[in-house]
């Protein structure tokens, strides 16, 4: 061990450098757990400049990739997926000198390698043979990674360390008996640093920084990439410090992953021999030059993405610019049916549409505007709604089955922590093989071939509701659990309908179908759930909603706002099963006589639909045209070893908003989403301000996640899902045994196995709407603005008595 370097700038104090602290922080996005799994912009805080300017900070920071490699734009350009035509306008929108020839020219090299930053963990590995070594990168991630799951763990693991203090001085504590430094890596001393390092995370932060000599010009960048390496882990602390904050509260845990990951830095520069100091002082100077040979590196491949991206904009467009007289809806609408604006909802509308053309579909987010958090029989309650708010109401079962359920669900929950503990703790678990073995093969048998049966809708065994055909019941926080007031209940049921576009002209059937996936053995399934019910089922919303609109008094209020709902319509809550494209239909013990024809001709049309909808899905999921295509899609759903049940939300493109007529017929082929809005009766434009601030936010965050899992799965995906293991309990995955915490989305859920099946472009979001009203909310709402002007989404705009369309560019409005 060498003589610790000379301590200088000994005046630098935390209080110096935690603006720089507190800036990095805010640079990571947060993670959802398992449990709650939602998509996410993982650059979120980056939309406050144009995406190629965050692009090149990103991969002069850490090496992170916006864009695929310049193989994947060859392999497009000779599918001519887009031409030397989308280049030149791309070249001009971009206002940028450069030639299409070049561009071109371009597109025959492979991509030059770009050092990112390095960090201290990469100056020492520049001096280690990594082709027999493993490097010091890899350690300290591995390293970390095993005292975050310890820390971050909700029950899965039976030990845990003391946490109290929080994850650094824990990480202290484990770090100071910690053999593996030196035994795996041949570092001597590293307990004895440990031990002579601050308690205090903050200490420690002023500490590292005065020693290593960090500038204030580099310090929240150099943070920042100490972070990315334990990206995953960054993340869930991140999520915890933003529910904390929603609940008016803070947490500071990322401030401590970054404490401990400054201590390595630290102690790899007290520790190395040999010019290393040299080394890292040069590694310093090049940090100043890495960002201009980013951006410069990366100018043709925005070229070519802005190209791929006009290409098919223009397809759109051509498609929406069309009058869709001869798609008009048959009237009266026999049945109203509300569906989520997820993209797999497309597919199915266009369905119903075509079997029924009496029937008038809508789309509204998936949460059905209610803010509320689920409270089932036993447990804790769970958020029903956007990850970007917080619930202010419960739902709970209510009932004549609720004691009952209750006591069996509370007698289930003891069974299974009984068998868990025997067969997870230490002096029982091998113990537990022996004597389970052979009563576990016909359930092992069963669930390997998918043998669970066929004839019952799978997403209904996980739903955690539907099975017991519960009521449901809105209870208000602040009033400890009582029953929501009728006028609160009114003012809540006119809120919804205004937003949702449905305030008069009803059909005798109103159907709200929520939407949710069916499949088994998969960590991640609530990321093919609803988004917008916080990655669960759109169930308890869907009935929530029937139930408040079904009821007499509320109806009597609303009548008093002029929306009457008479006796002759009956609201039916639904779920979408978009794994094997069933839709179950609840409570129907409620449905009035008058009405039960009206639903039985539904229930068929649906069933119709539904075979109409899986006939398009089942060759992207490579089933055969000849095959029984609802017995191969219910089988793919409760097989355990089945990795790729649906594709989700891949190929995820457009989101427009205008009414259905806009689109009725035409066939988007499950890549938009669609949002029912009619600007003439949005007098104020509440209702747009409402879906820019709120839906629009939720369908960027989806559509980035898709791209972030796509161009850099390393960081942002989640790798192969066979691998995975959950840790934490619900935390999240670890691909294999060790390293960092994968976030994001896994490999089978982009590729399948031979080719790409999403593709990576911008979300293209089109209104029919004034332009005065989408410029008023732009001025209004900077996040809103930042994301249109700097090019996250690209907005468009259909001019409703004429049909042009017109893009918002950083000057005004262009026609396209």
């Amino acid at each position: 061990m060498t003589t610790p370097l000379k301590v200088t700038n000994a005046a630098i104090t935390y209080d110096a450098i935690a603006r720089d602290v507190k800036t990095a922080c805010a640079s990571i996005a947060p993670a959802w757990p398992l449990d709650r799994l939602i998509a996410v912009n993982p650059w979120w805080s980056f939309v406050d400049r144009p995406i190629a300017t965050a692009a090149a900070e990103l991969q002069a920071r850490s090496g992170v990739r916006l864009l695929m490699p310049r193989a994947w734009y060859r392999e497009q350009w000779a599918a001519h997926r887009f031409a030397e035509a989308h280049m030149a306008r791309a070249i001009q929108l971009d206002a940028s000198t450069i030639a299409v020839k070049d561009v071109v020219a371009t597109l025959q090299r492979d991509d030059a390698p770009r050092e990112p930053r390095r960090l201290m963990t990469d100056v020492i590995d520049a001096r280690r043979d990594l082709s027999h070594e493993v490097s010091w990168a890899d350690f300290v991630t591995r390293s970390l990674s095993q005292a975050c799951a310890a820390f971050f763990d909700d029950g899965q693991s039976r030990w845990t360390p003391d946490r109290s203090a929080g994850l650094y001085p824990m990480w202290r504590e484990l770090a100071k008996a910690d053999r593996a430094p030196r035994l795996l890596m041949g570092l001597r001393g590293f307990r004895e640093q440990v031990a002579t390092l601050p308690e205090s995370p903050s200490e420690l932060i002023a500490l590292a920084v005065r020693e290593l000599g960090i500038s204030p010009t580099d310090r929240d960048m150099y943070f920042a990439g100490l972070l990315m390496t334990v990206n995953g882990w960054a993340s869930a602390a991140a999520f915890r410090r933003w529910e904390a904050r929603l609940l008016g509260r803070n947490d500071n845990q990322i401030e401590h992953l970054l404490a401990a990951r400054l201590a390595w830095e630290l102690i790899l520069l007290r520790t190395a021999s040999g010019d290393v100091l040299t080394r890292w002082r040069r590694a310093q100077r090049e940090w100043a030059t890495a960002f201009a040979l980013a951006r410069q590196s990366q100018a043709h491949d925005w070229i070519m993405q802005r190209a791929m991206e006009l290409a098919y904009q223009d397809a759109v467009v051509g498609m929406l610019r069309r009058a869709a007289d001869d798609a008009q809806i048959t009237s009266p609408a026999t049945v109203q049916a509300v569906f989520c604006i997820d993209v797999r909802s497309e597919v199915y509308r266009r369905a119903l549409e075509h079997v029924a053309p009496a029937a008038q579909t809508l789309g509204f987010a998936g949460f059905f505007g209610l803010p509320i958090a689920f409270q089932p029989t036993s447990g804790t309650p769970r958020p029903q709604l956007p990850g970007l708010l917080a619930p202010t109401l419960t739902v709970a079962e209510v009932g004549a089955a609720r004691d009952d359920a209750a006591q069996r669900s509370r007698r289930a929950l003891a069974l299974q922590l009984a068998v868990k503990d025997f067969m997870t703790t230490a002096s029982s678990a091998f113990s537990a093989v022996e004597s389970t073995g052979l009563l576990s093969v016909a359930a092992l048998v069963r669930d390997g071939f998918a043998l669970n049966g066929l004839s019952r809708d799978p997403l209904l065994t996980t739903s955690g509701v539907g099975a017991e055909r519960l009521r449901m019941e809105l209870l208000s926080p602040e009033r400890n659990g009582e029953e929501l007031a009728i006028e609160q209940r009114v003012t809540l049921a006119v809120r919804v309908l205004t937003a949702m576009g449905l305030t008069g002209d009803f059909a005798p059937v109103v159907a709200l179908i929520g939407h949710g996936a069916g499949t088994e053995n998969n960590p991640q399934a609530c990321g093919l759930h609803c988004g917008a019910c916080g990655g669960q089922t759109g169930e308890v919303n869907a009935r929530a909603l029937a139930s408040l609109l079904n009821d007499s008094a509320v109806r009597a209020g609303l009548a008093e706002q002029g929306i009457v709902l008479s006796r002759d319509t009956h609201v039916v809550a639904g779920l979408h099963n978009t794994t094997t494209d069933d839709i179950t239909l609840f409570d129907l013990d409620l449905l009035p006589g008058s009405h039960r024809d009206a639903v039985a001709r539904f229930r068929t049309q649906l069933d119709a639909a539904s075979a109409r909808a899986r006939a398009e899905r089942a060759s992207r999921l490579g089933i055969d045209a000849d095959a029984n295509v609802h017995d191969a899609m219910r089988s793919r759903a409760v097989d355990w070893s089945e990795v790729r049940p649906e594709w989700g939300l891949a190929r995820n493109a457009a989101f427009v908003v205008a009414p259905r007529a806009r689109t009725r017929g035409r066939n988007l082929d499950g890549r938009a989403f669609l949002h029912e809005y009619d600007c003439e009766n949005d007098t104020d434009s509440a209702v747009l301000e409402g879906i820019l601030t709120a839906p629009m936010l939720v369908t960027h965050w989806i559509n980035m996640q898709y791209w972030a899992s796509m161009v850099d799965n390393a960081r942002y995906g989640s790798g192969n899902k066979v691998l995975h293991n959950v840790v934490g309990g619900r935390l999240g995955v670890l691909e294999g045994a060790a390293g960092d915490l994968r976030i994001g989305l896994a490999m089978q859920s982009l590729h399948d196995g031979r080719e790409w099946v999403h593709e990576p472009l911008r979300l293209s979001v089109f209104i029919e709407a004034p332009a005065a009203a989408i410029d008023d909310i732009l001025e209004r709402h900077r996040v809103v603005r930042d994301l249109v002007l700097n090019e996250w989404v690209f907005l468009y705009r259909i001019e409703p008595s004429s049909h042009d369309i017109s893009q918002r560019r950083a000057d005004g409005w262009h026609i396209v």
